[in-house]
């Protein structure tokens, strides 16, 4: 109408009332008495006894302004609707997520359809696929896309193209990693619009959704969720092998703290895939190189995978009794260490408290000039501030030693998967290793020795998982 307007096809606009018109008033004011003058548009509300031609209505501001507290308020008693059912635990979203199907109750249940997919989404991932290959995988198995499974069952085409019924993208596979339903919870709010006039949905952080666990079968377990999630949080460089290298987003430096990069290619043989520091590689005076061969790491990670596996399955009570040990002995460490530092930080806000005290007797007294004690009674305080701000989070790191408790059962619960096996895979290691320490290699005692230390989910670092890598060094 508004077009048909500036082109002068329209000359007089009727409406019942001004609510029919808009209940904006901001905008139905610029309509009405902006360019509805501009374009000699007679303009009538019949309720409302509005009529341009006979004159201006001092009432109809007015009039505007209670249509839009009619709409701020029908807006809030529905937010306020919205609010009570998604706190009592019922679904707010409308849409399906991919692999479900809404139950009569209207609860969700797995699409035997589409729920295989999720699965095996999710194991590509495992298995060390980033959303790139695992979209190109899905495309190749001719696996119809989610936009294409609601075309067929609705004949929605919001995400439906016949060209591309069977091609995926990256962004639909990151989605489906990161949704939560598929643990069998329910989750509320997660997006919000600033106002009722503004129709954008903003994402809601994931601390104030409303999760509501165990509501709906599940299609991933927790333990998979996790090695996902670990997995999606390190950031993976993409290469041109369409396999991922084994140890890929595991390894990291042990003196900057930067992950090691994948050295390999064409011309490159199997036995000479090599590891090393990523700032190295982009800036060679940032850190040294800490070198090792794909082979060799995998031969000593084998090697301990089935010792820590062995001793898990054959003596399950003696391996929790030993981890159990450790883990009381490294928080004792940890605890000793924190609570000492934390007592020196508190006694030094205290003298300062004390210091600051006797600035300003000085201050009273003529001792000390107002210019000086400016200058000191900033210096100390600005101290005394960060001192607090140390305390605070040196208590909340000796609060979390104190109440750290080892998950031993879920790594057994893992360690029972690969009970018996003779090849590492990335699902394996993304299940059980938690990173890889890499150290620099010494040539002092002539021979090659290089320590690496590996971090187990859920348990931290073993007694014996601080390994060696000893080489002869080459005679000249």
């Amino acid at each position: 109408m508004i077009a048909d307007v500036e082109a002068g096809k329209i000359k007089r606009v009727i409406v019942k009332d001004l609510s029919r018109f808009g209940r904006d008033y901001l905008q139905v004011g610029m309509f009405t008495e902006v360019l509805f003058a501009q374009y000699d548009i007679h303009f009538i509300a019949i309720a409302n006894n509005v009529d341009s031609q006979k004159g201006e209505n001092d009432l109809t501001p007015f009039v505007n302004l209670f249509n839009e507290w009619y709409a701020r308020d029908c807006s809030r008693k529905q937010r306020a609707v919205q609010r009570m059912k998604g706190t009592s635990g019922k679904r707010l979203s409308t849409q399906t997520p991919y692999g479900y199907l809404k139950g009569e109750d209207g609860h969700l249940i797995p699409d035997e359809e589409t729920a295989w997919v999720v699965k095996l989404i999710f194991n590509l991932c495992i298995q060390g696929y980033g959303p790139t290959q695992i979209a190109n995988e899905l495309t190749r198995r001719n696996i119809p896309t989610p936009g294409t499974m609601e075309h067929r069952r609705t004949g929605n085409m919001r995400h439906y193209s016949p060209e591309t019924e069977c091609v995926w993208c990256s962004r639909t596979v990151y989605f489906i990693l990161a949704r939560k339903e598929y643990l069998g919870h329910t989750v509320n709010f997660k997006t919000y619009s600033k106002s009722y006039k503004l129709k954008k949905r903003i994402p809601t952080p994931e601390e104030q959704q409303v999760v509501f666990e165990n509501t709906h079968e599940a299609l991933i377990d927790q333990e998979d969720w996790e090695t996902v999630q670990r997995i999606r949080a390190g950031r993976r460089r993409l290469n041109k092998q369409e396999i991922p290298a084994l140890f890929s987003g595991l390894l990291y430096c042990a003196d900057c703290g930067s992950l090691l990069r994948v050295h390999r290619g064409k011309n490159i043989s199997k036995g000479q895939e090599c590891y090393c520091c990523g700032r190295y590689r982009v800036r060679t005076k940032s850190c040294s190189m800490h070198y090792i061969r794909e082979v060799t790491l995998a031969e000593l990670v084998k090697d301990n995978l089935k010792q820590i596996v062995k001793m898990a399955a054959e003596d399950e009570q003696e391996f929790v009794r030993r981890l159990t040990c450790q883990s009381a002995k490294e928080q004792a460490v940890k605890t000793r260490v924190l609570k000492k530092e934390l007592e020196l930080k508190e006694r030094r806000v205290k003298e300062l408290d004390g210091i600051i005290k006797r600035l300003y007797e000085d201050n009273i007294t003529g001792k000390l000039s107002d210019e000086r004690f400016k200058i000191f009674s900033a210096d100390y305080e600005q101290e005394q501030h960060s001192l607090r701000e140390e305390v605070v989070a040196l208590q909340k790191q000796f609060d979390d030693a104190e109440n750290t408790c080892t998950n031993i059962s879920s790594f057994l619960k893992m360690a029972k998967r690969y009970a018996d096996f003779d090849e590492l895979t990335p699902a394996m290691l993304r299940d059980l290793i938690e990173k890889i320490i890499v150290h620099e290699g010494d040539k002092s005692s002539g021979h090659r020795e290089q320590r690496i230390e590996i971090y187990y989910t859920f348990i931290g670092a073993a007694e014996s998982s601080q390994i060696t890598v000893k080489r002869k060094k080459k005679a000249a």
